[in-house]
């Protein structure tokens, strides 16, 4: 809505957005992003989640109306600037290491825990590393309107404790929160998902990214300080605070970096994830996802893909649920869950010839739900689906595919994906393990996007020097 919005304003159009309580700062922060402050609003008097028609009615004739006559008669210019913030190098605190922490706790720019200070030496001996320019711009983060550039990067990545050679990985995960497929304007979203990075390709042994066991916990360096780089990162340069887009209900803890056991994918002929995104396995890549939930599939027994398939697959359904509206809903064809399974059980399919796509298509004709339960989900529960029409309702009208509408039986299966493919696997953890874990991703409010990393010395400067255009 406050998009529309902020397109009639712009062709002369007044208009007030509606929000419920306690999203007024996130809408305002919303609006500032799209390049227009101080939008108009009118704030319901409660959710209407939690409201019968005739109190919505009644409470947004009495308390609602008023505040949308009132913003329709209220002028505001369509160039309204966006509050000033401190320059790129600008000194904006000093003291000892306990005042600093103190301080940026107090304005938010940290994440609680005790951070190294970005100051100016530290921040371009982090870039120098690499060659790159430090004032390039990789785009606008669209949340905050703020530009994003090498050096908001690499700010960030100092406060996390991120070496320099990490760069490559920081910045092609700003070029993905910078770009249109992945949605980082989703990132504050109610039901509070969190990014993950998945690594795959060399740079997993160049960077010294962990992979086995514990691969997906704290406690190594480059998984660690990567994946607190992101959190910090969106605090910082997309906005993503409670006072401003951050409306998550409780929230997850941030995740570290995902690497592939890029060893155990070679001997299987498997392509790694990245591969499900056209790379392959020579290429250096970073995958981004938002993560709903995660369900633990442990002590995975069997010797055969078919002892232990039913299993992965009942891992899939249970880590799944609200999430079926990006099948059909808020997105359509759109729900791509993550299975990560260790070198065990992958070991397990490779045994035997089984193919990635084997194992996807074994999967696919598992892990499915009743009919019912997928309406209900979609429909009466989540109330984010309109109509609430049937599966065989939305099948005649080419909605979803055929296979969802099989018969009308509401105790039929049906999958929880639209084709095989949907479901993406990944290989790491502990090679002597037979676990597995099933996360359900949040669609396009943090759509799975690959970006290749490049570690190459970077000839930003040497072009500034030789050529203002650069290859020009």
């Amino acid at each position: 809505m406050l998009r529309a919005s902020v397109a009639a304003e712009r062709a002369g159009v007044p208009s007030v957005s509606l929000v419920s309580p306690g999203f007024e700062r996130q809408a305002l922060a919303t609006g500032r992003g799209l390049g227009f402050d101080g939008m108009r609003l009118a704030v319901l008097d409660a959710h209407p989640d939690g409201l019968s028609a005739d109190a919505l009615v009644a409470g947004f004739l009495a308390h609602t109306l008023p505040q949308v006559v009132a913003g329709l008669t209220v002028e505001i210019p369509v160039d309204a600037a966006t509050s000033s913030e401190p320059g790129a190098l600008d000194v904006v605190a000093s003291g000892t290491i306990d005042e600093l922490h103190d301080l940026f706790c107090e304005r938010g720019w940290s994440d609680g825990s005790p951070f190294v200070p970005p100051t100016r030496e530290r921040v371009e001996a982090f870039i120098a590393a690499t060659g790159h320019d430090p004032w390039r711009s990789l785009g606008v983060a669209r949340p905050s309107g703020r530009e994003i550039t090498v050096w908001s990067v690499a700010v960030n990545g100092v406060m996390a404790g991120c070496r320099p050679e990490h760069l490559p990985v920081l910045l092609a995960v700003a070029e993905i929160l910078a770009g249109d497929r992945y949605g980082v304007e989703h990132s504050g979203n109610t039901t509070g998902a969190d990014a993950l990075m998945v690594l795959s390709g060399p740079v997993v042994a160049e960077l010294g990214f962990h992979h086995g066991p514990g691969a997906h916990r704290e406690g190594h360096r480059a998984n660690t300080t990567v994946g607190r780089w992101l959190r910090l990162f969106l605090r910082n340069v997309c906005g993503f605070t409670g006072d401003e887009h951050d409306k998550a209900t409780f929230g997850n803890p941030a995740k570290p970096v995902l690497a592939e056991d890029m060893d155990v994918l070679a001997e299987l002929g498997w392509p790694s994830l990245a591969g499900a995104f056209g790379f392959t396995p020579g290429d250096s890549v970073v995958t981004l996802a938002r993560i709903n939930s995660t369900v633990m599939i442990g002590s995975v027994f069997g010797s055969t893909p078919e002892e232990i398939v039913p299993y992965l697959a009942d891992g899939l359904v249970r880590a799944t649920g609200w999430d079926l509206t990006h099948v059909y809903g808020l997105g359509r064809a759109q729900y791509r869950p993550l299975l990560l399974i260790s070198p065990m059980i992958a070991r397990t399919f490779g045994r035997v010839g089984w193919s990635k796509r084997q194992v996807q298509a074994a999967l696919y004709a598992a892990a499915c739900i009743p009919a019912w339960k997928f309406e209900a989900l979609i429909g009466q529960w989540s109330n984010l689906t309109a109509g609430r029409r049937t599966l065989v309702d939305l099948a005649a009208a080419g909605l979803v595919p055929a296979v969802f509408a099989e018969s009308d039986d509401p105790q039929r299966l049906v999958p929880i994906v639209t084709e095989p493919g949907d479901i993406l696997i990944a290989v790491a953890g502990d090679p002597n393990r037979a676990n597995a874990l099933a996360m359900a991703n949040d669609g396009p409010h943090g759509w799975w996007t690959s970006r290749f990393v490049d570690t190459a010395p970077s000839l930003d400067l040497a072009c500034r020097i030789g050529d203002e255009e650069c290859g020009a």
